[in-house]
């Protein structure tokens, strides 16, 4: 048995960057971790192993319809899947182990397997149980399903078997209209797949600006995908190699019955909590299944804290960090700080879609006056040469003090030219201080600047 100044439950992006900022505060620190890797979800089985495919799709996307206009002539490359996946695996590895140098560079003890609170103050991992005066809960989410569709993660899949299918499917059916629906199944268009998207809701990528969704679902039909919108899946019935899936239009009841070799199940995430001994302790859970806690990432439990896709808000890779760092400082004694209202979010298709702040529609059920400003990436030199003037920028700021409100983007390196946007929010800037500001030229970034000052007087190149 160790003793630590704090344990932390899970090394995905929350507990790692959690581990690491409180070894540097100078707390003796372990981490637990079930995994053969570092890293949880994020970086083997979600974010980064997708962006890798989502590179390799867009490489050849890039070379089936952009070369040749360029001047660069020859034979269009062909598919050699296992090939590409074998790069996405060399891709996690790089990371992952990443991590573990990390976590060695910091003195972050690693303690290998499945961890549980059987009280306050201990960690039990296997047979050997742990003291540790503060224990931070860091153990992610797991994807959630629909009643009547069962996954096995060969047809019926999440996004963990859609990462490692044994070929690319003739066809495939993504069951929900979400940031990895839309990113997986734009994968698989690219690589030849014809992908049925089917949302029970009327727009893909709900709680997003309703400008963008409209834009982004036009542009994701301009690619390939086809979508039924407004449908409630009802269930799937899989053979080894071939799947149906059965739905009702919300409109009229009807009941439908559509059929691919592959079914992706994206309806989102669930908190995963499981095995850690939780209700045993009297840890305090929201109507969501979530760990509830206040303002400093407290438990009901003293000494007990959680952080990332446990806790309410956006199941995301950055806030969880965020969350990480900011419990780190409050188990230091310091001030841990994490501003919600400006936390971006990215959905790596192409184009990008990215945003960070209010929508119109908050804005307008808030009351308050708001003017817009936008901008055409047609208008940029920089896209219109990389093939790129798809989608715009558009910002919200206060009417009366200029105050940006929130923006969101659709078009090239979106989840870059956001971050432009979050500074100058963070520092409560208008669009006035975005708008006279230099930026360099060409570049994407001057799409935001005209965005700003689509907010005054007018942009200059529309």
């Amino acid at each position: 048995m160790a003793n630590y100044d704090v344990i932390i439950i899970g090394s995905g992006p929350g507990g790692y960057v959690c581990a690491i900022r409180c070894a540097q505060l100078g707390l003796k620190v372990a981490c637990v971790e079930g995994r053969e890797t570092l890293g949880g979800t994020c970086l083997n089985v979600g974010c980064i192993p997708s962006k890798a495919l989502l590179h390799a799709s867009h490489m050849l996307h890039e070379a089936e319809h952009n070369f040749a206009a360029m001047g660069l002539k020859g034979k269009s490359p062909s598919v050699d899947w296992k090939q590409m996946l074998s790069y996405k695996e060399k891709t996690i590895g790089q990371n992952t182990s990443g991590i573990e140098f990390l976590f060695k560079k910091n003195k972050v003890d690693w303690l290998k397997g499945w961890g549980s609170i059987p009280e306050a103050g201990k960690v039990q991992v296997g047979d050997e149980v742990h003291e540790a005066k503060n224990i931070i809960i860091a153990s992610g989410s797991e994807p959630s399903s629909l009643p009547g569709v069962e996954i096995d993660e060969k047809v019926v899949v999440t996004s963990t078997g859609a990462l490692e299918l044994g070929k690319v499917p003739k066809k495939m059916i993504v069951i929900g209209a979400g940031v990895i629906g839309l990113e997986l199944g734009s994968v698989y268009a690219r690589l030849g797949s014809e992908v049925t998207v089917v949302e029970f809701l009327d727009a893909v990528t709900p709680g997003m600006d309703a400008e963008i969704q409209k834009v982004f679902q036009r542009t994701l039909k301009k690619q390939g995908l086809s979508f039924v919108m407004g449908a409630a899946v009802q269930k799937t019935e899989a053979t080894k190699t071939k799947a149906k899936v059965t739905y009702k239009l919300r409109k009229d009841d009807s009941e439908h019955v559509i059929d691919a070799d592959v079914v992706l199940v994206a309806t989102g995430r669930k908190p995963y909590t499981d095995g850690l001994g939780l209700e045993g302790l009297g840890v305090t859970m929201t109507k969501r299944g979530q760990i509830a806690v206040n303002a400093k990432w407290e438990t009901n439990v003293p000494g007990i804290y959680a952080i990332g896709d446990v806790i309410e808000g956006p199941m995301l890779a950055h806030k969880a960090e965020d969350e990480g760092m900011a419990a780190a400082e409050q188990v230091a004694g310091k001030h841990g700080h994490v501003n919600y209202g400006v936390i971006p979010g990215v959905i790596y298709t192409h184009p990008e879609v990215a945003n960070v702040g209010a929508t119109e529609e908050m804005l307008k059920e808030e009351g308050r006056a708001y003017k817009v400003g936008k901008f055409s990436f047609m208008g940029n030199g920089r896209a219109k040469a990389n093939f790129a003037g798809d989608g715009f920028v558009k910002i919200l700021a206060d009417k009366t003090s200029d105050r940006i409100l929130g923006a969101h983007i659709i078009g090239p390196a979106a989840g870059d030219l956001i971050h432009e946007i979050c500074v100058a929010m963070e520092f409560g800037a208008s669009a006035e201080d975005l708008a006279m500001t230099c930026h360099a030229h060409p570049t994407y970034s001057e799409a935001v600047r005209e965005a700003a000052l689509a907010c005054g007087d007018g942009p200059i190149h529309m």
